[in-house]
């Protein structure tokens, strides 16, 4: 189960969540109470392992903008989670090594998700980063045969049923592991991650194109 950690601040959280099993770390420029200045990231992520996915937060930002604080910082992902068209996230994709589109839960825009040309959808509240929690029934008009990221009111005591409703490829929290907005808790966030990867959907072996899927492993994640 991939783990995503959003709305980092500061290198202490970064690495706090990296050595608990988080598999990603999110940054959000856009206005948020967990906005943080790309300077301040860059610094950070030279600090994180290279194999741990750093991810930008971007809500209707201009897509050349986007492309070039991803650039400049170092990140491995745009997370653009705003009312983006499928040209401007196609035009981030082709700049970018990979792409999060996030939509709330519900939105019919979900049935033309390959027309983003996103690696990722994230499935969201429609407040995002409020910690409220949405139906979990709307997540599964998400596309089958794509990547899932659920995200939405998701804590500690309610992510491994979130998981065995929906079954994504991951989830992400944010407000539901901190102590107060852009300052990580580290009880919250060991049960967290913890409760998210015990989860796991777990299938028995039938054949090579069965196998769970593993994102460490798959190169087409990687430029």
């Amino acid at each position: 189960m991939f783990v995503k950690i959003c709305g980092v601040t500061t290198e202490e959280d970064a690495l706090l969540a990296v050595a608990l099993g988080a598999d990603a770390v999110g940054f959000v420029f856009a206005p948020s109470p967990r906005q943080v200045r790309p300077g301040r990231v860059a610094d950070i992520v030279k600090r994180l392992p290279p194999d741990v996915l750093t991810v930008g937060v971007f809500r209707d930002e201009a897509p050349a903008r986007v492309v070039s604080i991803v650039q400049e910082v170092g990140l491995k992902v745009a997370q653009l989670h705003g009312h983006e068209t499928p040209t401007d996230t196609r035009f981030v994709r082709a700049h970018v090594p990979l792409v999060f589109k996030a939509f709330v839960a519900g939105d019919r825009s979900l049935d033309r998700f390959d027309d983003f040309g996103a690696d990722v959808a994230l499935i969201d509240s429609p407040a995002p980063g409020s910690g409220q929690m949405f139906d979990w029934a709307l997540a599964e008009g998400a596309p089958s045969n794509r990547r899932v990221l659920l995200a939405g009111g998701l804590n500690p005591d309610n992510v491994a049923d979130a998981i065995a409703r929906v079954r994504p490829w991951g989830v992400d929290v944010a407000s539901g592991v901190e102590r107060s907005p852009g300052h990580k808790d580290p009880v919250k966030l060991r049960a967290f991650i913890s409760a998210a990867k015990k989860a796991a959907p777990k299938r028995e072996y039938i054949g090579e194109g069965d196998l769970p899927y593993d994102w460490e492993e798959d190169e087409s994640l990687w430029p």
